[in-house]
């Protein structure tokens, strides 16, 4: 595209374009109540329900953030043909979201993580879910839906929850693609296809799945050996271009050789449920504009840190995210590296 000089003309930008999320995708349920005592049947609270709700979760929540910043999202994965199923088509129906890339099997289960919450504390997770690879038959449907997703696509996110949608063969055969059509790929991990994203454009890791996906243990502070993974995860992943989320240090971003760090934002912190969705949305978006990527992790970081102050997995408020950018000069700070 044209060099970009304006934060409003990349924000506006976002508008343009069209993400293909494929991966798992999952139900967000919440019970919302008041714990005032103690069961005297067990030594666990008693919490007298106030509020029930069900949100989209997981690579759906990518897609309600990449919604949220004003590109259309394009989502392929596949649920259970269940009621939890139902639940989840409806729920995207009611967020404006298309389901022609959802395949329902009678095969699977829809994965539903249900919280219990009193006031702001987060007392117990129950979590339903299968977790073993696709049939040969949910491959094919996967595979067709993606296809034809693709071709209407700026940019793809791959968003792994090990959740059994991808594997080995379906990732090799998915980046392919992907990269004949020229389509910049952005891969948000987990550990068991860790090593399997060979050849994409953008790799992002939080720093524990770095460890975990390389087999490494040091030092989070030991910023040599830090390095060195990031190192080794490029010369594996034959890509020069990795994300890494580092917490509450921040973010680290490598293009080859060049190397940045972004310090964390002061935060007043609620829940970090969802941070990760929002940064790759965001870092998608900016690949797809092709800003540098100092100014792609900056703005993907400051985005992650919104949202953190909300309780619950929410997308980004694009507003908020845009004024917050221009208090702090984000622009400015990257733009003699804006592509």
């Amino acid at each position: 595209m044209n060099q970009v000089t304006r934060l409003e003309d990349i924000f506006s930008g976002f508008g343009k374009l069209r993400v293909l999320v494929v991966g798992d995708v999952m139900i967000d349920s919440y019970l919302w109540g008041k714990s005032t005592r103690i069961s005297p049947e067990a030594p666990v609270p008693i919490v007298n329900v106030l509020k029930r709700e069900q949100r989209l979760g997981g690579a759906a929540n990518v897609a309600l953030n990449v919604q949220a910043l004003g590109a259309t999202p394009l989502l392929c994965s596949v649920i259970g043909n269940d009621q939890d199923g139902a639940d989840y088509v409806r729920l995207m129906a009611e967020k404006g979201l298309s389901a022609e890339g959802i395949v329902q099997s009678p095969d699977r289960v829809t994965t539903i993580k249900q919280r219990i919450l009193a006031g702001a504390q987060q007392l117990l997770r129950i979590d339903s879910e299968v977790e073993h690879n696709l049939t040969a038959e949910e491959e094919r449907q996967l595979e067709q839906h993606y296809i034809k997703l693709l071709d209407k696509a700026d940019v793809v996110i791959f968003e792994d929850y090990d959740k059994g949608v991808f594997s080995e063969q379906n990732i090799r055969r998915f980046l392919a693609l992907a990269n004949a059509r020229g389509i910049p790929s952005v891969i948000d991990p987990k550990k068991k296809n860790f090593l399997s994203y060979t050849g994409c454009t953008l790799f992002k890791p939080n720093l524990k799945e770095l460890k975990e996906g390389l087999k490494l243990d040091f030092a989070d502070d030991n910023l040599p050996a830090f390095e060195e993974a990031v190192a080794t995860l490029q010369e594996r992943l034959q890509t020069g271009r990795v994300l890494v989320t580092l917490s509450e240090r921040g973010v680290f971003v490598a293009d080859g050789a060049d190397k940045t760090y972004i310090a964390a934002h002061r935060r007043s912190i609620s829940d970090v449920s969802g941070a990760g969705d929002t940064v790759i949305s965001i870092a998608a978006l900016c690949m797809a504009l092709n800003t540098s990527l100092p100014f792609m992790a900056g703005l993907s970081n400051l985005g992650g840190g919104l949202v953190c102050e909300q309780v619950g997995v929410v997308p980004i408020d694009k507003q908020c995210l845009l004024e917050e950018a221009r208090r702090i000069r984000l622009l400015e700070a990257h733009e003699h590296r804006i592509a």
